[in-house]
């Protein structure tokens, strides 16, 4: 038995993780099986929801660029070649002699470079772009809080139309009971006939309500599919707890300046401005450095080799150049003699492919230069774009600052607006309380005195309506008031439960 309890308890946490992983796991897919509880909805809507997604895309784009200014405090390191054919007259790029020659050629070279010092800018960089990162996932979290709060607005339209119908086909199953007594009194004689049509006429109305409360039931959950991005012809069951087990905070948890202090740290809009803000300031302090000179130390290597594609295979001895008479002279012994120049006969052929690389390695080698060095770039004048890009950053980081006081202003003024709304609606919904209890002690009495003949089908149909109003109105104003607690839940947590 206690090994039977064990595996019970076992398959219960298995079956419960599983449920909380499908909850958070991006492959999850609905099925027939799905059981939609307000948590569900919201994970599955921020998972799948199109402008959050974007908004996702935003965010990782800004942690690209963060990860690029990062990468740009390194040395560069760049491997350069090129291999090609030469015609025509151009330089022996082994001998620096201008020939006119085929020739194959290939050039060489590694270079490398880092910014030695450049009045932080890098170091500036990387804060901008990590205050942007930072600031776009508040962006994201923005996008999700708000899209929670329109998810948790259908789903308690979905809950209050669905409470409407259950309320309707009540009122239409009184009617019936009511018309099956009366069709009784009638065929005893006791009541006369026009009171049976009277109550058939508000059955066929009670119908019609019923269809129509259905109709926005549906409605509604087209919408809440919508928000999801479910198709609309998926299958789709909604957990639907009572209003009444819905936790809400009391008034007296949620003062409108305490739950503004709150928010003031936990709202993501709060946070991307104060990120938003400190990222100017440094962007003010990157274009400020554009002013000033920057220092970089360099390093390059570089070869080539170089083949004509003609080789000499022999030469002979052909005599010696004529004498022009420009020629120089040397004295020997008295005698001056012309400077004579031997002339040779070269022989040549086309070297083969594999033959134009000779001498490959040995030509890298030889040619083989380095060189490192300091750049010192001062920046003189480029028509003052340095200077009012600079008074524009400043600026920029001005109107940071005013945003966020408005953004201020505004959640304090919607956290005040919220709680008045919420007072208003406990109000509602308490007066509404004291609606029903009167029109149901109204229809009560009506309905004794209907049965006992002091009455008339009118009248009681006119209170059993009023009634039905009044039902239907206090579950208005029911979830009314629990959704204006929930937005103030809202600002001051930043979560919704239901």
């Amino acid at each position: 038995m206690k090994k039977l309890l064990t595996l019970g308890a076992a398959i219960l946490c298995l079956q419960g993780y599983a449920q909380t992983k499908s909850l958070s796991d991006p492959t999850f897919v609905p099925d027939s099986s799905t059981k939609w509880d307000l948590q569900r909805c919201i994970i599955y809507a921020r998972q799948n929801n199109i402008p959050v997604k974007q908004t996702a895309i935003q965010a990782a784009s800004a942690d690209l660029q963060l990860r690029q200014a990062r990468l740009n405090q390194y040395p560069n390191l760049t491997l350069s070649t090129g291999l090609g054919v030469q015609f025509g007259l151009s330089i022996d790029r082994t001998t620096n002699v201008y020939s006119n020659t085929q020739a194959i050629y290939q050039n060489i070279g590694v270079s490398s470079g880092i910014v030695v010092y450049n009045w932080g800018r890098l170091k500036n960089s990387v804060a901008v772009s990590q205050f942007n990162a930072e600031a776009a996932l508040a962006d994201v979290d923005r996008a999700g809080n708000d899209l929670g709060l329109n998810v948790a607005t259908y789903y308690l339209q979905v809950l209050a139309n669905k409470e409407q119908i259950a309320i309707n086909e009540l009122q239409a199953s009184q009617t019936q009971a009511q018309i099956n007594i009366t069709g009784k009194q009638v065929e005893a004689g006791a009541l006369p006939e026009l009171n049976l049509v009277e109550l058939q006429a508000q059955l066929a109305t009670d119908s019609s309500n019923i269809i129509a409360a259905r109709s926005a039931y549906e409605q509604s959950i087209l919408s809440l599919k919508g928000l999801l991005s479910l198709d609309a012809a998926a299958p789709f069951e909604l957990l639907t707890p009572a209003v009444e087990s819905i936790p809400v905070p009391s008034l007296a948890e949620m003062q409108p300046e305490d739950v503004y202090q709150i928010a003031l740290h936990t709202q993501p809009l709060q946070r991307g401005d104060s990120l938003r803000i400190r990222s100017s300031q440094k962007n003010t302090e990157v274009y400020k450095s554009m002013m000033y000179p920057t220092l970089s130390f360099g390093v390059n290597l570089a070869t080539n080799f170089y083949n004509p594609f003609q080789q000499i295979t022999g030469a002979s001895f052909a005599g010696y150049s004529p004498v022009t008479g420009a020629e120089s002279i040397v004295n020997v012994g008295g005698t001056n003699y012309f400077v004579q120049s031997p002339v040779f006969k070269f022989t040549q052929s086309t070297r083969s492919f594999g033959q134009l690389f000779d001498g490959y390695t040995n030509q890298l080698a030889n040619n083989f230069g380095q060189g490192v060095g300091f750049n010192l770039s001062v920046p003189i004048f480029n028509n003052g774009q340095n200077r009012i890009n600079y008074e524009q950053s400043k600026l920029t980081y001005k109107n940071t600052l005013l945003q966020k006081k408005q953004d201020d202003l505004t959640l304090k003024l919607n956290i005040y607006t919220a709680y008045s709304n919420a007072v208003s609606a406990l109000q509602k919904f308490n007066a509404g309380i004291k609606s029903v209890q009167s029109n149901q002690q109204a229809y009560d009495f009506a309905l004794k005195r209907y049965n006992v003949g002091l009455l008339s089908t009118i009248d009681l149909l006119t209170n059993q309506n009023n009634l039905l109003r009044a039902k239907l109105q206090q579950v208005a104003n029911q979830f009314d008031y629990v959704f204006k607690m929930k937005v103030l839940e809202y600002y001051k947590n930043s979560s919704l439960v239901l």
